[in-house]
């Protein structure tokens, strides 16, 4: 299992998601990208340190590079919204409980949880060398899925900033959301799945095989959760609107072309 490098990166992710002591949904938002940008260099130092990239330091590299991309734009761009949006910084109050505070003992075991998480997520990476897998064709069609993803992921965001400054009163309903409701998590789908598709000829044993699904069953869940959640606030503020309810009606919420409309039950 390489138990001392998964505890090498599960340090760094503590480390690095500790930004959630200042407001808990950090652990799951500027934490989140930090801690994968910061696993990905991690294994990159380790690679290279225990030899393990003869012949194929030019691939770890770019698993590495995918993953600060990663970190760096998720980061970023929530932090930027938080800034320079009123409306983001409410919802992120509301989600933090508003002016509740969680006891400490709650918040160190978010803490703890997230950053096992996140650790298990970079684990096909550390796994793929550690192991030393020589292969690279698997891998580069990971990486070719990943950045699919994350490139679904950035335009999702980026259109649907232009088109709430357009009419901030609605919901983004052109481009890519015209396709899903919920483009962003989809891209996050498509990532992880790259991910995991990057190590899949690399897992050895069953301890190996598990710690990867186990990850990225989570981060689907996640994102079915959180588009759960998103559209319970988009049907309590344009619920009565007949052009979203429409809208929300005839296009899939994270899935295209799935018939799967809606998380939460409908009146």
């Amino acid at each position: 299992m390489g138990w001392q490098y998964l505890l090498v990166l599960f340090i760094v992710s503590l480390v690095l998601c500790s930004v959630g002591f200042k407001k808990f949904v950090y652990f799951l938002s500027v934490g989140y990208g930090f801690a994968i940008a910061g696993g990905g260099i991690t294994v990159l130092i380790l690679a290279l340190m225990n030899g393990w990239t003869e012949g194929i330091a030019w691939l770890t590299v770019l698993q590495c590079l995918l993953f600060i991309a990663y970190g760096a734009r998720l980061s970023g761009f929530l932090i930027y919204r938080e800034m320079k949006n009123k409306a983001y910084q409410k919802v992120l109050n509301e989600d933090a409980g508003g002016d509740k505070k969680m006891p400490i003992f709650v918040l160190v075991a978010i803490w703890v949880f997230v950053s096992a998480l996140y650790t298990a997520q970079v684990s096909p990476m550390l796994y793929r060398y550690m192991n030393g897998c020589k292969d690279f064709v698997v891998p580069v069609i990971g990486i070719i899925i990943s950045i699919c993803g994350l490139c679904l992921e950035s335009l999702g965001d980026k259109q649907k900033g232009e088109q709430k400054k357009k009419n901030p009163n609605m919901v983004a309903m052109e481009g890519l959301y015209k396709i899903v409701r919920c483009p962003n998590y989809l891209g996050e789908i498509i990532f992880w799945t790259g991910v995991f598709i990057s190590g899949t000829t690399a897992y050895q044993g069953a301890g190996q095989w598990i710690l990867a699904i186990i990850a990225f069953v989570c981060i689907v869940f996640i994102m079915f959760n959180g588009a759960q959640r998103l559209e319970k606030r988009q049907m309590g503020r344009y619920g009565k609107d007949p052009v979203y309810r429409a809208y929300a009606d005839k296009t899939p919420i994270i899935l295209p072309f799935v018939p799967l409309y809606h998380l939460n039950k409908q009146d």
